[in-house]
């Protein structure tokens, strides 16, 4: 399994078993990255991929639904590591372009074509980021828990 699709896989460890070599040892290392760098955010299998954590979004059309905080999906030439957070104006995987410039990124989308062309400490930093950033805040005019 190397691409983005339906998974007849329930648990994290059968969607990595389920990956061909030598990507899975790629989404193996991403996936203890992302567990001891964001260990409150639980994982699970959903939409053909890994997410890591849960939070509801509505937007102002009236759409909503749940998403995850962190994913992790094994596509056919590269590996994805999906992180949804955003300052309202840029995502943040956006802002480590510069820190990662040999992976594509798009909005909150990371491409890594192989594991060895990034910084591990930047990936670690933009996990922990993007999980702090779902965090409850409690700053002036914020109680813990509000959107």
């Amino acid at each position: 399994m190397n691409t983005f699709g339906p998974t007849e896989a329930a648990t994290p460890e059968e969607y990595i078993a389920a990956i061909d070599e030598p990507r899975r040892t790629d989404i193996q290392s991403l996936h203890d990255l992302i567990r001891r760098e964001a260990p409150n955010l639980e994982p699970h299998v959903q939409s053909g991929m890994l997410g890591y954590g849960r939070y509801h979004y509505r937007y102002d059309s009236g759409r909503e639904g749940d998403s995850f905080v962190l994913g992790l999906a094994s596509r056919k030439a590269y590996v994805s590591l999906y992180v949804s957070a955003s300052d309202g104006k840029t995502y943040l995987a956006e802002t480590f372009k510069d820190r990662l410039p040999k992976a594509d990124i798009g909005r909150s989308c990371v491409r890594i074509k192989r594991l060895s062309d990034v910084d591990l400490e930047t990936v670690a930093q933009l996990v922990r980021d993007g999980a702090a950033a779902h965090e409850p805040r409690t700053d002036a005019g914020r109680s813990s828990g509000s959107s």
